[in-house]
């Protein structure tokens, strides 16, 4: 089984060299044949091919059985006058495979309830599946600049979305929320946006008629957001735009404490899905040996749960990380007070530890 890593920048390298170890292992352990190719994108593709998603990569991507990437950008390519940037890279290898859905699970580890910023009492029982979809909207729209007369520039960011990039983002979530609480949030800011509008019309027409046993609800963005930190138990599965998931799945993130605990998935309606963690690639961290890889270790437990049909070996690695968490070891980003932390190879040999027992 041929898995591709794009380790990327900044702390990337080292929290994908950390989940290798675990899928080694893994494999080793369950009797499966694992091979691992490495290839380049984001700011490291830059720099030695001058794409931030060379044609070598997409090739190997699509001949592969799943993909888990680590982190792309950082201050080195942040010239907003640069011809290219990392970010392009992640954007093109979702549209190049058709990665049109964003799995983001928010759901706290009972070990760190009091890691969160937020009381234990408003964390407690939180359990949310974000669908963001992931290919269109104003990150795909229409954009530019054009110099005026007066010696200013006017820009334009375009949001644009079709029926059908709606109908099967929203189907992928309500299929899920049957699996779960049978309830279903979609967000929207259709009190201002026009494709906001559509996405209201199309969502109320196939919830109607096709998911009539869910509970279905819709809520304005703004109010979505005051509502993931007041009470973000209430909701289950929400599906949402591009731009606005990006958003509200970052400000979830801290429901558990730390960036460093969510791994996401994406996925397409055939071919390879791509797993990451949610952070970014943390420059400031870059070889210190101190970045949390649990997220990226959590990301090949869905790696292998969604595109490779092993949901044991997933749950092995998920309760060894439940496991390390409750025997009380911690990466810097998620140690209280008090607590010693311990570094990124660390945390995964604690990892092992537990999968080996």
């Amino acid at each position: 089984m041929q898995f591709v890593l794009l380790p990327g920048d900044g702390i990337g390298p080292e929290i994908v060299s950390q989940a290798r170890r675990v899928l080694e292992f893994i494999g080793q352990k369950f009797g499966h044949s694992f091979q691992f190719q490495e290839c380049l994108i984001g700011g490291i593709a830059i720099d030695q091919t001058g794409d931030p998603l060379p044609a070598e990569t997409i090739a190997a991507c699509r001949g592969s059985q799943a993909i888990l990437l680590g982190a792309v950008g950082g201050p080195k390519w942040d010239d907003p006058s640069a011809k290219t940037r990392p970010e392009a890279g992640l954007l093109r290898i979702r549209k190049e495979l058709g990665l049109f859905a964003n799995l983001r699970p928010i759901a706290p580890f009972k070990e760190l309830l009091d890691a969160s910023p937020l009381r234990r009492e408003i964390v407690e029982g939180t359990d949310i599946l974000f669908f963001r979809e992931l290919t269109g909207g104003i990150y795909f729209g229409p954009s530019g600049s054009e110099d005026l007369p007066d010696g200013g520039v006017r820009s334009f960011s375009t949001m644009v979305y079709e029926t059908s990039e709606i109908e099967r983002i929203f189907r992928l979530a309500a299929d899920a929320a049957r699996l779960r609480r049978k309830k279903l949030t979609m967000v929207d800011k259709a009190n201002v946006l026009e494709a906001s509008r559509l996405w209201r019309k199309v969502c109320a027409k196939i919830a109607q008629e096709e998911y009539s046993d869910l509970e279905y609800d819709v809520v304005l963005v703004d109010a979505m957001a005051m509502h993931l930190i007041s009470r973000p138990a209430t909701f289950d599965v929400v599906v949402t735009s591009n731009m606005f998931g990006d958003i509200l799945t970052d400000e979830a993130s801290m429901l558990p404490g730390s960036l460093g605990m969510l791994p996401s998935a994406s996925l397409g309606a055939d071919g390879p899905g791509l797993y990451e963690p949610i952070h970014g690639s943390a420059p400031d961290l870059a070889g210190k040996g101190v970045a949390n890889p649990l997220a990226t270790i959590l990301a090949s437990a869905m790696m292998l749960r969604h595109s490779c049909a092993m949901p044991a070996e997933a749950d092995a690695i998920e309760a060894a990380v439940q496991a390390v968490l409750g025997a009380g070891h911690r990466t810097a980003d998620i140690a209280r007070q008090g607590q010693t932390a311990i570094g990124t190879s660390e945390m995964t040999d604690r990892v092992l530890e537990q999968l080996k027992a």
